[in-house]
């Protein structure tokens, strides 16, 4: 019942930046949280950073310092500024967003994923 959709991957040298975005759509009545993880070959999937509806942000140590998490509620879209990269954060980035749809008179929770963008940081 929600969509989730990224863009903004590609290949970039160390030291560069990428802009990521995330947009959720569909029967949406309201977002709790929307968030980047990611996950490098061999790798479990780990969180990146977060952002609340009252705009709390949490970050992964790795990442303090480096990347921004910005959201725009109106529009269910959720931004990542990374700058700085480096090798080490190569991987597929997902976007993830939990809260409360509504659909035929019913609410329910969602909890969905994207697809993925690949992020490749060539040293």
């Amino acid at each position: 019942q929600v969509q989730v959709v990224e863009s903004g991957g590609g290949l970039v040298q160390a030291g560069g930046s990428l802009r990521l975005s995330c947009a959720a759509s569909g029967n949406i009545f309201s977002i709790n949280v929307m968030g980047w993880y990611r996950q490098a070959p061999g790798k479990k999937r780990e969180l990146v950073a977060v952002i609340t509806s009252d705009s709390n942000r949490n970050y992964a140590d790795s990442v303090k310092g480096r990347f921004t998490i910005s959201g725009d509620n109106a529009k269910n879209t959720v931004y990542l500024q990374m700058n700085s990269l480096k090798p080490e954060d190569t991987a597929v980035y997902y976007c993830n967003t939990r809260g409360t749809y509504y659909r035929g008179g019913y609410y329910g929770d969602f909890d969905s994923w994207g697809q993925g963008t690949q992020v490749t940081v060539s040293s």
